[in-house]
C-alpha cells in the first residue's frame, strides 16, 4: 500500500517517493515563506526592509504637496496585483481544461515520461493548480487592500499640523503592508506551482525544483544585490 492508495482513487504509479517529494514542495513553500515574514532582527528579509521603506513613504506623504506621485505609485501597485491575479485565472483555466481532456493529458503523459500514464498525472496537475489557486486568492485579496491603502490616503489630511493626518497616514502605511505581504505570498505560490511542474517528470526533478525554488526565493530575500542597497547607509 502506497500513501495515494489513501485517496478516493488509487493511483498505483505514485508511490511513497512520490508523496515524500510533494510533502518536500509544501513543507518548503510554507517554510520559505516563514523564513521571509519571521527573519531574524539582526538579518531583516527585503520584504521585512520594504515594510520600513513603506512607513517611510507615507510619513513623507503627509508633507508631500502636491500628491501626485503617491497616487501613481498605487496605481502601479494596483495595476501589477491585477495582472498576475489575470495571469493566475489564465493558467487555471488551462490547468482545468487540460484534466477535462483524457485523451490530450494521456498524450501529455506518453510525451513526458516516455510510457503511458493513467489518472496519477491529474494529481500532479491538481497540485500546481492549488498552489496556482492560493496565488490567485493572494493576489485577489492584495487588490482589495491596496485600494483600502489608496482611500486611506485619500482620507489624510492636506494640512501635516492636523492631529489626524499622521495617523491616518500611519493606519494607510499598515494597511499598505498587508497588502505587499499578501501581494509577496502570490508571487511564492507562482514560484512553487512552477516547481511543482518538476513532478510531471518525476520525483526527484520535483525535488529538484522545489529546492530549487526555495533556493532562489531565500537568496533573493536574504542575499541579494537589491537587499545590500536597502541596508546601505549614508557614509
Amino acid at each position: 500500500m502506497t500513501p495515494f492508495s489513501l485517496l478516493p482513487l488509487s493511483f498505483p504509479g505514485l508511490g511513497l517517493l512520490d508523496a515524500c517529494a510533494a510533502g518536500l514542495l509544501v513543507l518548503l513553500w510554507w517554510a520559505t515563506g516563514f523564513a521571509v515574514e519571521h527573519a531574524p532582527a539582526g538579518r531583516p528579509s527585503v520584504s521585512a526592509l520594504m515594510a520600513e521603506y513603506r512607513r517611510d513613504w507615507m510619513r513623507q506623504f503627509v508633507t508631500r504637496s502636491p500628491r501626485i506621485f503617491d497616487a501613481t505609485i498605487m496605481d502601479s501597485l494596483r495595476q501589477g496585483t491585477a495582472f498576475f491575479a489575470s495571469a493566475c485565472m489564465i493558467a487555471i483555466g488551462g490547468g482545468v481544461a487540460l484534466i477535462g481532456n483524457a485523451a490530450r493529458l494521456e498524450g501529455l503523459a506518453r510525451d513526458l515520461t516516455l510510457e503511458a500514464a493513467g489518472p496519477e498525472i491529474e494529481v500532479k496537475i491538481i497540485l500546481v493548480l492549488a498552489f496556482l489557486a492560493n496565488a490567485l486568492l493572494k493576489f485577489i485579496w492584495a487588490h482589495r487592500l491596496f485600494g483600502y491603502c489608496a482611500i486611506l490616503m485619500a482620507a489624510v489630511p492636506n494640512d501635516s499640523d492636523d492631529p489626524l493626518a499622521f495617523h491616518r497616514a500611519g493606519q494607510a502605511a499598515e494597511v499598505n503592508i498587508t497588502a505587499a505581504k499578501s501581494f509577496n505570498r502570490g508571487l511564492r505560490s507562482i514560484y512553487f506551482a512552477l516547481a511543482a511542474l518538476g513532478w510531471l517528470l518525476g520525483p526527484w526533478v520535483l525535488i529538484a525544483t522545489a529546492l530549487a525554488s526555495a533556493s532562489v526565493l531565500l537568496r533573493r530575500e536574504f542575499a541579494s544585490q537589491s537587499r545590500a542597497v536597502m541596508l546601505a547607509r549614508l557614509p
